[in-house]
């Protein structure tokens, strides 16, 4: 049995290579074959070099020639990308779409990457798994009638991956199909990674994210997102080391993300803060590995970017989640940690007295091995429904959720 998988796995932000992972390897401890095809056509991590200047470029534009502009760019690609997984497909059993926020409407970016997926699906007959995506709000028309492609799909499976999710899909799809919600697949990291956690106390793993990029994709003011400046930064930093901590500073591996957090550490070196060893900046990352092995050399992870936080929770380590846009909320709501998400308009003092309560208080050993379980069943039960493997553990679940999506 052969299942090709469908997201941005070569990302340079690598939280989305991390979901694309944990998929793999626990489909593949199931015994099934499995390909991963990245939507953007890449087969290394890496981006266009031109990528800040095409974005600055984008963010001056009005919304339709934005979207003309990112229609122009990716046609040559998509008929590229097309030929290729209409043979892919062809050669697989079923395709699963899934891991990352795939339901977005950054300009028709995703739109047109999973309009034209759902073709090569519709073309091949080959049945489709929809699985704990991100929907965003806010469709343009266009971006409506790419993604309502699905409805020509054999479509044996739809998830999201939290309510913030289903509101969405909810409201662009009233008629149906209607989604369940399924635990985000990062929540499966800590199985990419060997041995066991180091004993680590009073230190902050802070991921640092470009401002700009937040206010792209964010579904709430701009102004209103927390620590979004240098300064920002610096207060926490100061709150923080003067507490006791270590404070690391860190990117998810995108690159206008790694140069911000240079210019953090050299603005808190020019200030006197963290210079009695307490602040350091983790080289960049360039794989999955090398994220989960900074993440795991912290007590506490601080972060806007979603998968820094879901893979820390993976692990054990209690993260605060920085308010930006509602998939985090979302998140922190579907653990039950809303109490460490750091709402618009929190204050550096206030994300750093989150932080070291988050850190005393811990995880429940109890609930995060259900929440994981939760996870794991979640995607095996994929599995179930796109090949009919009789498990009595899964089964009923499986005909429960074919009937939800199916039959509305």
């Amino acid at each position: 049995m052969k299942i090709v998988v469908f997201n941005v796995k070569y990302s340079e932000n690598l939280g989305d290579g991390l979901l694309a992972d944990c998929i793999e390897t626990t489909l593949r401890a199931e015994g099934i074959e499995v390909e991963t095809l990245d939507l953007a056509g890449r087969t290394a991590v890496g981006t266009s070099r031109n990528r800040s200047l095409i974005l600055n470029i984008l963010r001056h534009l009005p919304a339709r020639l934005r979207r003309a502009v990112v229609t122009k760019a990716l046609a040559k690609q998509l008929r590229e990308s097309s030929r290729i997984w209409d043979a892919k497909i062809a050669a697989a059993d079923a395709v699963i779409l899934g891991g990352g926020n795939l339901f977005q409407d950054d300009d028709l970016n995703f739109p047109l990457k999973v309009g034209t997926l759902l073709d090569c699906a519709a073309r091949q007959g080959k049945p489709l798994a929809i699985y704990a995506v991100g929907v965003g709000p806010h469709w343009s028309e266009p971006a409506k009638r790419l993604f309502r492609r699905l409805q020509d799909t054999q479509l044996a499976h739809l998830s999201v991956r939290d309510g913030f999710a289903y509101r969405n899909w909810l409201e662009y799809f009233p008629s149906g199909p209607v989604p369940q919600i399924e635990p985000d697949p990062g929540l499966l990291a800590a199985s990419l990674v060997s041995g066991d956690l180091p004993a680590v106390h009073k230190s902050v793993g802070l991921c640092v994210t470009e401002p700009k990029i937040l206010a792209r994709h964010a579904s709430r003011p701009a102004l209103s997102i927390p620590l979004t400046t240098v300064s920002d930064y610096s207060e926490l930093i100061s709150h923080l080391t003067g507490a006791g901590y270590r404070v690391t500073l860190f990117s998810n591996g995108a690159g206008e993300d790694q140069k911000l957090a240079e210019t953090v550490l050299s603005s808190c070196r020019a200030a006197g803060i963290g210079t009695a060893g307490t602040l350091r900046l983790a080289d960049r990352p360039r794989d999955p590995q090398q994220l989960l092995a900074i993440l795991r050399q912290n007590s506490v992870i601080a972060a806007h970017r979603l998968h820094a936080c879901i893979a820390a929770h993976a692990m054990r380590i209690p993260a605060v989640g920085l308010a930006w846009d509602g998939k985090v909320e979302g998140f922190f709501r579907e653990m039950n940690r809303s109490g460490a998400f750091a709402a618009a308009g929190t204050s550096p003092a206030g994300i750093a007295a989150m932080v070291m309560r988050a850190d005393q208080e811990g995880l429940s050993s109890e609930v995060h091995h259900e929440q994981v379980t939760a996870a794991r069943s979640a995607l095996t039960n994929v599995c179930s429904t796109l090949f009919g493997l009789n498990r009595p553990d899964t089964i009923s679940r499986s005909k429960k959720r074919n009937k939800l999506v199916h039959n509305v």
